[in-house]
């Protein structure tokens, strides 16, 4: 045991956080084997073993300080292109056959659409533009 250097106990250590890092999907793994990786470079450059445990603390609490807010950010968040039935909210169509709270068609994104008024009372007229508002099934709410 005498005869091996820090710093592969410092990786084995390293080896040995990053097996629960695949187990459990759990990031904080990852950047404590990062710490012990930067414990290892520490023991090869010669530094002490108070310094080795210093800088694996401190590179460890400084990963899981920052990219982890920063990782909860990113997974919290909508994507930012929209796709499917969400990329047509907000699109404009035009009035192919007269649109009121009852149907009609429109030809929204190069395809025609079954849609009716969200307004039940209004009624839009052939040519005019409308505003998609919503998709229910296959028929466009719009304004």
């Amino acid at each position: 045991m005498d005869d091996i250097d820090a710093w592969v106990w410092w990786l084995i250590g390293a080896v040995g956080l990053g097996i629960p890092l695949v187990v459990t999907a759990m990031p904080e793994f990852g950047m404590l084997a990062v710490g012990a990786v930067a414990g290892a470079v520490t023991a090869g450059l010669g530094g002490g073993v108070v310094l080795q445990v210093v800088l694996f603390a401190v590179v460890s609490v400084a990963l899981i300080a920052v990219v982890r807010p920063v990782a909860t950010r990113h997974r919290s968040q909508r994507p930012q292109l929209a796709t499917g039935i969400d990329a047509l909210r907000g699109k404009q169509a035009v009035v192919l056959e007269r649109v009121d709270g009852s149907g009609g068609r429109i030809k929204l994104a190069g395809e025609v659409w079954s849609a009716r008024a969200l307004d039940t009372g209004r009624a839009y007229e052939v040519g005019q533009e409308v505003d998609v508002v919503e998709i229910e099934g296959a028929t466009a709410i719009v304004m």
